[in-house]
């Protein structure tokens, strides 16, 4: 199999599935309880939360453990209004957010909240000034995403909210770092970002576990009610292997950062290549867009069709967010890009395992569909 869909998920690295095995096996007692072997999954969790958080430039009683980027970007979205609405009623967002961003916002717009959505250019990229002049002494929330992550597009967060929070000290700044996690360094204790969120299994952890850092001295209200657990931001029994997983999956992604941003730049350069020989493909990414990401169309030939030809090939990509399985790319449709080449486009995406022969499988394959397979009616 030639698996190139690693924005959609990512294989659970061995080493990252030892440790969680390790840990079910041998440290199943509850963090909270008085015992021994409760102190050790304790000092498990403690541990990783200290992991976790210098991978991303932040202090461990910042960050909190949740089940993913979704539960992290809900979190933080809805605990930041909940807690600014004496005196806020006003949310300012990117308009090619994750739907995990997207659906509370849009939520919360049904509620009363005026929202500004800024859509991306047709490039795909955000005018980050355009966002600052949106807010307002009355604007609770500004939310964006680090990476975009169906074509990879990169927005300077940390330009954003030091001017956001220039013109509205009061104003929460939010960004999903889901897609930009090990893959664009951040040292957040250095910006004026208030919430960020990641996710375990796209850097080869485990499905179901991420974290949210909170900086110190923000509030945001309680969204869910419950124990003690996580600062009483996300109470529940802590997920120790998972979390023991994600600690090790961190510290993997920052042992070789350096050769992996060199083998996925070269994977992307030599897919553009390919692509370049064959006909009738236009490229949806900017190029100064994340290399681990790459966004094109495949002109007359429906994404469904295409992803159904390659699948019989072994080859396997997608056509946009896996969270909107099934609808247009909302990135695509958001940049204002006709819809033929929104219903044509295709995503591929790399992370260190993949391969040349990966990209070669790939583009041959494209190749013979473009030959072979129907085409759309004008």
């Amino acid at each position: 199999m030639h698996y190139l869909d690693n924005a959609a998920t990512t294989r659970v690295a061995d080493a990252v599935a030892d440790v969680a095995d390790a840990v079910l096996r041998e440290c199943f007692a509850n963090p909270s309880s008085l015992y021994a072997s409760g102190a050790r999954s304790e000092v498990l969790v403690a541990n990783a939360r200290e992991t976790v958080a210098a991978s991303l430039g932040a202090r461990a009683q910042e960050l909190v453990f949740t089940a993913g980027g979704s539960e992290g970007n809900n979190l933080a979205i809805l605990g930041a209004v909940k807690a600014r609405g004496a005196w806020a009623d006003h949310i300012v967002v990117t308009g090619y957010e994750h739907p995990s961003v997207q659906n509370p916002i849009a939520a919360l717009e049904k509620e009363g909240w005026r929202v500004t959505v800024m859509p991306p250019d047709e490039s795909g990229h955000i005018d980050a000034q355009s966002l600052i002049d949106a807010v307002g002494p009355k604007t609770a929330l500004v939310a964006a995403m680090h990476v975009n992550n169906e074509i990879g597009s990169v927005l300077d967060v940390r330009a954003l909210a030091r001017a956001v929070k220039e013109k509205n000290g009061r104003a929460a700044v939010h960004v999903d770092g889901v897609q930009a996690w090990g893959k664009v360094p951040i040292r957040l204790n250095e910006t004026a970002i208030d919430s960020y969120t990641v996710s375990g299994h796209k850097i080869h952890a485990p499905k179901g576990v991420g974290a949210l850092y909170l900086r110190r001295g923000y509030h945001i209200a309680p969204v869910f009610l419950g124990g003690g657990q996580e600062a009483k931001r996300r109470p529940g029994t802590e997920n120790v292997a998972y979390i023991a997983a994600l600690a090790k999956a961190a510290e993997r992604m920052g042992a070789d950062a350096a050769a992996r941003e060199a083998h996925i730049a070269a994977l992307n350069a030599l897919l553009w290549q390919r692509l370049a020989e064959l006909p009738g493909i236009t490229r949806n990414s900017p190029p100064d867009a994340r290399p681990e990401l790459a966004n094109f169309s495949v002109d007359g030939i429906k994404s469904e069709t295409m992803l159904h030809f390659l699948d019989s090939k072994g080859i396997c990509v997608s056509s946009g967010s896996a969270c909107s399985r099934g609808e247009a790319s909302h990135t695509l449709t958001a940049m204002g890009l006709a819809r033929r080449r929104i219903d044509t486009a295709l995503r591929v995406s790399f992370c260190a395992d993949s391969t040349p022969d990966d990209v070669n499988a790939l583009a041959d394959a494209l190749a013979e569909g473009i030959r072979t397979l129907a085409k759309m009616r004008r």
